[in-house]
């Protein structure tokens, strides 16, 4: 008796044992816990990296399911690639779950919802328009087309024929830029459930078998863990928008030219400094084109030059004209979600010839005053003689004498004409045609 007590004290133990080992398969109450990623965002590498670590997190937790909870109009081809690579790899169910209702799956979104173990909308939500567009936004022409939308065809065809979904509507996403919403996906078996909520989802999809990888699902009842971005991932993801990067690297050039102009202000050039940083690490994360680019920097070398070349403002003008080009064609093919806006564009490089039209207008006029440095800048302005043959000149009495060896007279009006090595001035009379003179 005693052995068989022991036995099951030990059995006990070890069962509780692996419990402990694996604490993110059950919750504290014994439910099972499933991970539900929030992403109402752009797919780019900073959300990339979000979801790859969330699924890691899923793996590593002993999680029964990860559900990412999608919202998006698109974003960057390389980027939804290595999510869909991930989720191909995973060692854990991966529902994507359009949600909530009035979101979409668009463009990108709609391939990483194919590559689903599950993949699942609410109701009035729609996935498609997956046609691959130029950066300008319009239709990419000819041979080019036909490679570019092949490959994407092929590629969301194969995931959904992998996940025992319907080809051909898969494939019309991309070629004919079809979008469907929740029952008509559900009817053409793009999708494999419709549910309002997560919960509803989870009950749902409980115990479904999942075509490749084969997981059975455990999910009915699950305790459900919500992940969001955090704050420094949120902080990342605002700077890589194009619009912003290129006001950062505009806003960075101003800075900079500011403070060529003016040595010392210290100010313009640290916020021109810290401007082009965030620029640049935006332009890091993104891929860029190198004829954009080139154009930007040719841009920045024409606003420099014109600060020390001036040239009426031609250089501005080419400046201007040659950062649009650069900023419009900046961004290596990145999808409709990654332009820099035509208005933005032409916005930030008004600003900038407008700035430099001003400053140069403003150095050109200083070049043709007279010198106002020291006693010289007394040459040309008037006085009054006073007692004793003093002149008072803004204020100040000063030894003076007339051009013409004169007497100077008490009480009349002089202009200074030159100021001599030992500070005396040298005076000539205002004649009363340069005087107002009662009616």
């Amino acid at each position: 008796m005693p052995a068989r007590r022991l036995r099951g004290f030990l059995a006990a133990s070890l069962l509780l044992g692996a419990l402990a080992a694996a604490p993110g398969v059950l919750a504290q109450d014994g439910a099972t816990r499933v991970l539900a990623v929030e992403l109402e965002n752009d797919i780019n590498p900073v959300t990339q990296e979000y979801v790859e670590d969330a699924v890691s997190r899923a793996e590593d937790d002993g999680y029964a399911a990860m559900v990412l909870v999608l919202d998006t109009p698109g974003g960057l081809a390389s980027s939804m690639r290595g999510i869909v690579k991930r989720f191909l790899a995973a060692e854990v169910p991966i529902i994507v779950y359009v949600a909530p209702p009035g979101s979409s799956a668009d463009s990108a979104g709609a391939v990483i919802t194919m590559a689903a173990d599950v993949a699942a909308m609410a109701p009035q939500t729609n996935i498609g328009s997956s046609t691959p567009i130029s950066l300008s936004g319009e239709d990419i022409s000819d041979d080019l087309r036909r490679k570019i939308v092949n490959d994407a065809a092929a590629y969301i065809g194969e995931l959904a024929r992998e996940h025992d979904r319907n080809v051909e509507a898969a494939r019309d996403m991309v070629t004919e830029a079809s979008n469907y919403g929740a029952r008509e996906a559900l009817e053409l078996g793009i999708v494999d459930v419709i549910a309002p909520t997560v919960p509803a989802l989870l009950e749902k999809i409980d115990g479904t078998k999942t075509v490749p990888k084969g997981f059975v699902l455990e999910t009915a009842g699950a305790q459900i863990d919500e992940v969001e971005m955090t704050f420094w991932q949120r902080a990342r993801d605002f700077l890589v928008d194009p619009n912003l990067i290129t006001l950062m690297l505009s806003i960075g050039l101003i800075g900079i030219v500011v403070e060529l102009w003016n040595p010392g202000l210290v100010f313009p050039g640290t916020v021109g400094a810290i401007s082009l940083i965030l620029g640049l690490y935006g332009l890091q994360v993104l891929p860029v084109s190198l004829a954009g680019l080139l154009l930007m920097l040719l841009a920045a070398g024409f606003f420099v030059a014109e600060a020390f070349v001036p040239t009426h403002g031609a250089l501005s003008v080419a400046g201007a004209v040659t950062f649009v080009l650069g900023a419009l064609i900046l961004f290596d093919p990145a999808g409709d979600a990654y332009q820099v806006s035509m208005p933005v564009a032409i916005g930030i490089a008004a600003t900038l010839a407008l700035l430099l039209g001003f400053a140069m207008t403003r150095a050109l006029r200083a070049a043709r005053m007279p010198v106002a440095v020291g006693v010289q800048g007394m040459v040309g302005t008037e006085g009054v003689v006073v007692r004793g043959g003093m002149v008072q000149v803004n204020g100040e009495l000063w030894s003076a004498r007339t051009v013409e060896g004169a007497s100077l007279v008490t009480g009349e009006h002089v202009r200074v004409e030159e100021v001599e090595e030992d500070l005396r001035l040298v005076v000539g009379s205002v004649t009363n045609a340069n005087r107002e003179e009662p009616d």
